[in-house]
C-alpha cells in the first residue's frame, strides 16, 4: 500500500505542476488548450501576490497504484484547509460530465452538485475573447 503526504506546492514544483496538467488534459483530451508555461505558473503562484494556490501529493513509493486508498479525499481536505486559512467561504470544483466516479466523491464529501440544484452552468471568458470584449 502507497504512503501519502498531502502538502502545499512549493516554487521546485512547478516542472511537476505542468507536467500532471499536461497529463490530465490529455487524459481528458484537452491538451491542445494548454498554454500556461513553466515560467508562468512560477510568477503566477509564487510571487508577492499569487493568483492560485496547489497542494501536492507524495505518493511512495512513486510507481505504486494509488486508486482505492482515500488520497483524492485527502488532497480535497487539505484544499479545503487552505481555502479557509486564507478566509475564503466557499470551495468549488469543476469536473466533467463523463467524471462519474469524481462527481461522486465529491457528492460523498458533501459538495453540492449546482448543476443538478440550482442550473448553474460555468463560463469562460478564454484569451483572444476575453481581450476583444475589454477592448485590448
Amino acid at each position: 500500500m502507497a504512503s501519502v503526504r498531502i502538502r502545499e506546492a512549493e516554487e521546485g514544483d512547478c516542472g511537476d505542476i505542468l507536467r500532471m496538467i499536461r497529463e490530465l488534459a490529455d487524459n481528458e483530451n484537452l491538451l491542445d488548450q494548454v498554454k500556461i508555461s513553466e515560467e508562468a505558473l512560477r510568477a503566477d503562484g509564487f510571487g508577492d501576490n499569487p493568483s492560485f494556490h496547489c497542494v501536492v501529493a507524495e505518493i511512495l513509493p512513486p510507481h505504486s497504484e494509488p486508486q482505492g486508498q482515500g488520497i483524492g479525499s485527502k488532497i480535497i481536505k487539505k484544499v479545503a484547509e487552505v481555502v479557509l486559512d486564507k478566509g475564503c467561504f466557499q470551495l468549488r470544483l469543476s469536473v466533467l460530465d463523463w467524471n462519474k466516479r469524481a462527481m461522486n466523491l465529491y457528492k460523498a464529501l458533501g459538495a453540492q452538485d449546482l448543476t443538478e440544484a440550482e442550473g448553474w452552468h460555468i463560463f469562460c471568458f478564454g484569451g483572444e475573447a476575453m481581450r476583444e470584449f475589454a477592448g485590448n
